[in-house]
This record gives structure tokens, C-alpha cells and sequence, in this order.
């Protein structure tokens, strides 16, 4: 006898209660920044897989290293500053 299976793990898997929530839609939205800063990052550097890097793909991570640094220092400054009370950010 052949039993049948179903799907229940499939169909559950996109229930509405498994939707991510509007707080985690914001962390999202908040670090967003920071991951399109790394994708830059990482083609700059799949681009010299295959390759010895030129000056200008030197200059192209470099670059893109620097926008992932700048991007990941405004996403903590902004957490810092959501996280201080106001006299503690201002040194007082």
C-alpha cells in the first residue's frame, strides 16, 4: 500500500504568521545601506578572480571598501543614536 504525503511543511512554510513583521521590514530597510555597500564590494573583487587586478580595480575596491566602512559607521552611529538618552550622546 502506497501512502500518500502531503505538503503541509510546503504550505506552512508561507503562512501569513510567517510574514516578517513591520519592525523587522525596518531593521531591513535600516541596514539595507550596508548590504548594497558589501554587493558593491564583492563584484569589485569577483571581477579580479580570473585576473591580476589593474590600478583600476585597485582603485574600484578600494573605493568599495571604503563605501562598506562609511555605510557600516552610519548604521551603528544611527543605532547609537537611537539607543542614547539625549545628555549621554552629547557628552553631558
Amino acid at each position: 500500500m502506497d501512502h500518500i504525503v502531503t505538503v503541509q511543511d510546503a504550505v506552512t512554510a508561507f503562512a501569513d504568521f510567517m510574514e516578517p513583521t513591520n519592525a523587522e521590514l525596518d531593521a531591513i530597510e535600516q541596514e539595507m545601506p550596508v548590504v548594497l555597500a558589501d554587493v558593491e564590494l564583492l563584484d569589485a573583487h569577483i571581477v579580479t578572480l580570473d585576473r591580476i587586478p589593474t590600478e583600476l580595480d585597485n582603485r574600484r575596491i578600494r573605493r568599495a571598501r571604503r563605501r562598506a566602512l562609511a555605510a557600516r559607521i552610519a548604521l551603528l552611529n544611527r543605532a547609537a543614536g537611537a539607543t542614547l538618552p539625549r545628555g549621554a550622546a552629547w557628552g553631558r
